[in-house]
């Protein structure tokens, strides 16, 4: 709290100190109003005792004008104090996120982790804030109550303890429980947000429509939420059972030491208005001691839930830069080199990439062919070192990808993948994203467009390049799959990078537009290390090397012609599109 928020701290703290000292000057003046009222009852002149009562009520009057106004300024400092370190703590979790390996968002385990910590963190830093100040006002307030009483008898400090304490115990014990019981229900509450997230993302409006299975799904989301419900009414039911049973401990309490107070009163032991400060002391130091332990109780719950947080940061990159890393080669001499690569992916038994041998020179365009699951997509999060592999190594230039930075290395590459990002921004921001190196108003920009062919989209949209693309903002304008691909090459095309990977880049493209983005890829292979990953053997054909992959082994590699003549799988598979498609 201190290190985010400091001055906001501070005035919580003096804040507290006041409001916990107020009630005990309230107790005091509400005692001499009651004694100066019953000595003015018998008093024969009665204009005295009216007007000290009158004084008195004016400086108990300040004194809740100064209480109300203390309670509206901790409400707005808590208010404020939270608000920022609720903030800070999602932009914790937001670096953590960019900073944990790929391999994290491809394991469920890490989601069930980041569903928890997104779950807690937006609010729990408030409650924090809010149960520490009311620990710390309500501590002020029983310290200075609690000497009142013991003047009075030792044993009302023994009373408010036995009043306060089970219901302590009760949140406390009933806190471990709910925890146990939440870490266990998360699959079960994230799987019901998935079904939720089905029912109302656009992006699946027309299947969900055509397959007719949101009643399915709605039914699927319904029976979860129903156990899940159930599972929590039960266990917060037996809390407030319990909640129940302390109340009525406390409250025989505060009326078994009414009545104690009343006698002493009767016997003439203490005034009427000693009375009546000696029991609101009594409740108010049992309200103070409660709301101390339950404040204590809701910290010892925030701390469990707050673990959420704290597993999640503590998550740590395995693809970490070397202690001391050598300089990205750039411009590239001899080019990418796979060198015996074999990897598998983490909680899994299958081995992606056998014992890869590959080479790609500067300005050459290498293409990766084969069916779906047959390691490509994985040989290029090697070379953009998502992934370290386990044998073998990736080399730029002789030099070992891990003997570099892997900011620097990743500034050297664009990629476009074949899940590539929409980006609900502007036209111009979602080029501009390739390399935000450059000002947002570079022609680089304009020019990385023309090149993809995604000028001609943009310039017919209302705003042109200052038109936000998708449905989710207002004046957004959604463009065809095949239009998003001309964006997703034309930010690639921005970044002036030695390294050039395109996984299934024209997929969506008519084949004039493909041609075109092809001829583009082929003049920027000049000086650069091009990789393409296509199924079209239209674009295939004109790589200068094509390599076969099957089940993680490269099985033929060689030029068009060369494998055409080798008559194995590429002719094979390329025999078969032509046919189809009359190539």
């Amino acid at each position: 709290m201190w290190s985010i928020a400091p001055w906001w701290t501070v005035a919580n703290v003096i804040l507290a100190v006041i409001q916990g000292l107020l009630p005990l000057a309230q107790l005091y003046l509400m005692k001499l109003i009651v004694d100066e009222v019953t000595a003015g009852v018998s008093a024969a002149d009665k204009s005295q005792a009216l007007s000290r009562t009158f004084w008195l009520i004016a400086i108990a009057a300040v004194v809740g004008l100064v209480t109300v106004l203390a309670r509206s300024a901790a409400q707005l400092v808590g208010e404020a104090q939270g608000q920022v370190v609720t903030d800070h703590i999602s932009d914790l979790i937001h670096a953590k996120s960019i900073a944990v390996d790929l391999e994290y968002y491809e394991n469920s385990r890490y989601y069930d982790v980041l569903h928890r910590a997104q779950q807690e963190a937006p609010y729990r830093p408030t409650r924090i804030v809010n149960d520490l100040v009311m620990v710390g006002q309500s501590l002020v307030s029983l310290i200075a109550v609690a000497g009142l009483l013991i003047g009075l008898h030792w044993s009302l400090g023994l009373i408010v303890i036995a009043a306060a304490v089970p219901g302590a115990y009760v949140k406390i014990r009933y806190s471990g429980v709910i925890f146990s019981w939440q870490r266990r229900s998360t699959v079960a509450d994230r799987r019901s947000w998935y079904y939720h997230i089905l029912l109302t993302d656009g992006s699946k409006a027309k299947e969900l429509r055509l397959l007719a299975i949101g009643e399915i799904l709605r039914e699927w989301f319904r029976g979860l939420r129903h156990r899940l419900r159930r599972e929590r009414f039960r266990l917060i039911g037996l809390r407030s059972l319990a909640d129940g049973v302390t109340g009525v401990v406390a409250s025989l309490a505060v009326f078994g030491t009414f009545a104690f107070i009343a006698r002493q009163a009767i016997r003439g032991a203490i005034s009427l208005g000693s009375m009546v400060m000696y029991y609101q002391a009594f409740q108010t130091a049992l309200t103070s001691l409660q709301q101390t332990l339950t404040g204590l109780a809701g910290l010892y719950e925030d701390n469990l839930f707050l673990s959420y947080y704290h597993e999640f940061m503590a998550l740590e990159p395995t693809v970490i830069d070397p202690p001391r890393p050598r300089p990205v080669p750039r411009p590239l001499r001899t080019g990418v080199v796979f060198e015996g690569v074999s990897f598998g992916y983490p909680d899994s038994d299958r081995v992606a990439l056998h014992d890869i041998d590959l080479e790609i020179k500067p300005g050459e365009v290498a293409a990766l062919v084969g069916q779906n699951g047959s390691g490509k997509t994985t040989l290029v999060k090697l070379l953009c070192r998502l992934y370290d592999p386990q044998q073998g190594r990736v080399t730029l230039d002789g030099v070992d990808l891990r003997e570099m930075s892997v900011a620097e290395l990743r500034r050297s590459m664009s990629v476009v993948f074949q899940d590539y990002s929409q980006y609900y921004l502007t036209a111009r921001e979602n080029i501009w994203v390739g390399d935000v190196a450059l000002d947002l108003h570079d022609e680089a920009i304009v020019a990385a467009a023309r090149a993809s062919g995604a000028d001609e989209v943009i310039d017919s949209l209302a705003h042109g390049y200052d038109t936000i693309l998708g449905k989710l903002f207002d004046e957004g304008e959604e463009l065809s799959v095949g239009e998003w691909q001309k964006v997703a090459v034309a930010r690639s095309f921005l970044r002036d990078a030695d390294i050039m990977v395109f996984d299934e880049p024209t997929s969506a493209l008519d084949p004039l537009a493909e041609w075109n983005v092809f001829e583009r890829i082929r003049e920027r292979a000049r000086g650069r290390a091009v990789l393409l990953i296509s199924h079209r053997f239209s674009t295939v054909r004109n790589a200068d090397r094509i390599h076969i992959v099957d089940q993680g082994h490269i099985v033929e590699s060689g030029t068009h012609t060369e494998l055409m003549r080798l008559d194995g799988r590429y002719a094979r598979m390329y025999e078969v599109q032509a046919r189809a498609y009359g190539i």
